[in-house]
């Protein structure tokens, strides 16, 4: 299972990276004369240029081209507000498929970024398809042990097109870490149109699907499946979710069953009873367990990270991102969909249920 980056105060761990990159900027992609497409600088947001620093006749370290920046000058000539650019290994060394990290930079106390280190990164949609992406970048010290890890979501890529994106680490509370390499340590990527959301604006199947973050115990993995009906109609449901497994590559997995029912795979994981007649009005909600167990004996494992997944038949797709760590169990245990009684529509807060 995916691990948690490092704990910041008043908020879950689970959720630092993103939440630190939201407080200090947010990414707007625009096509750029070159057929690329540029993201916002990070922090702080009136430095005119990210990564900029005052040309001193050459190249700065790690080989970034020295440019010109806004603001006062401080720091030996640095102004104040920009990064230092730190040494990076040869590009191969820190790319990964359609990903590839251009830069490494330190921040400041003066920065006015609540960062210590950011990385600058590329991602390049090589597929036919307008994809987003969720890229894991792993920030090592000098030593090579882990110092964190950051997860970045850049949507959407159109084919053949090109997004620059930038990751941070948070302020540390003590000392400054000893940051002096990234890697991209993982890539998944899933169809726009297929993407999941919780919230936001209502997709054109007037259903939000997403899948939870799970729990994961002495090998056993429990996944909810959550559906929120967020159009303007009743939406029903009765049965099970229709599943389609896929691996890295979103080739189909057909050497794993599909079981209706996680009672098939472990007891007390909330996946059990026939399937029941659910009517969602708008603003209600409705969940399904899923469950499987990472056993490893004889054969070759399975690890498939992508389940696209239709509340129904003839349904529209949406592909999560559940990490199928199925070992040579060969099974993948669904319960059917069931009224989630405590979703509260943040639409309707405050106003009483008729």
């Amino acid at each position: 299972m995916p691990t948690s980056p490092r704990t910041v105060p008043a908020v879950p761990a689970v959720l630092a990276g993103v939440l630190l990159l939201a407080a200090c900027g947010s990414e707007s992609a625009a096509p750029g004369g070159d057929g690329r497409v540029r993201a916002e600088a990070l922090c702080p947001s009136e430095v005119a240029e990210y990564g900029g620093v005052p040309s001193t006749g050459g190249a700065s370290a790690g080989g970034v081209s020295a440019g010109v920046s806004a603001g006062g000058s401080s720091d030996g000539g640095r102004p104040s507000g920009t990064p230092t650019p730190l040494p990076l290994p040869s590009p191969d060394a820190t790319a990964e498929s359609e990903v590839k990290v251009t830069a490494l930079y330190a921040w400041g106390n003066d920065s006015g970024c609540e960062s210590d280190f950011s990385a600058d990164f590329e991602v390049t949609n090589r597929g036919t398809k307008k994809a987003t992406y969720t890229v894991t970048l792993g920030f090592f010290s000098s030593s090579g042990s882990i110092v964190d890890h950051v997860e970045r979501t850049v949507a959407p890529v159109a084919p053949g097109r090109t997004v620059e994106g930038i990751a941070g680490l948070g302020r540390s509370l003590g000392d400054t870490p000893d940051v002096s390499n990234v890697k991209v340590e993982k890539v998944r990527s899933v169809p726009a149109d297929e993407a999941p959301s919780a919230s936001g604006p209502c997709p054109a199947s007037g259903l939000h699907v997403y899948a939870d973050q799970g729990d994961a115990a002495m090998g056993l993995r429990v996944v909810g499946l959550h559906l929120v009906n967020c159009g303007t109609r009743p939406y029903e449901l009765n049965g099970y979710p229709e599943l389609e497994i896929l691996d890295e590559d979103h080739d189909d997995v057909d050497s794993v069953r599909i079981l209706h029912g996680t009672d098939r795979i472990s007891t007390g994981t909330g996946g059990t009873g026939s399937p029941q007649r659910v009517v969602l009005r708008p603003g209600e909600a409705a969940q399904a367990a899923l469950a499987w167990r990472n056993t490893t004996q004889f054969g070759e494992p399975v690890n498939a990270p992508y389940l696209r997944v239709r509340a129904k038949q003839g349904a529209r797709p949406v592909t999560v991102v559940p990490e199928l760590d199925l070992g040579t169990t060969g099974k993948l245990g669904v319960g059917p969909w069931m009224r989630d009684e405590t979703y509260r529509d943040p639409a309707a807060a405050g106003t009483p249920r008729p």
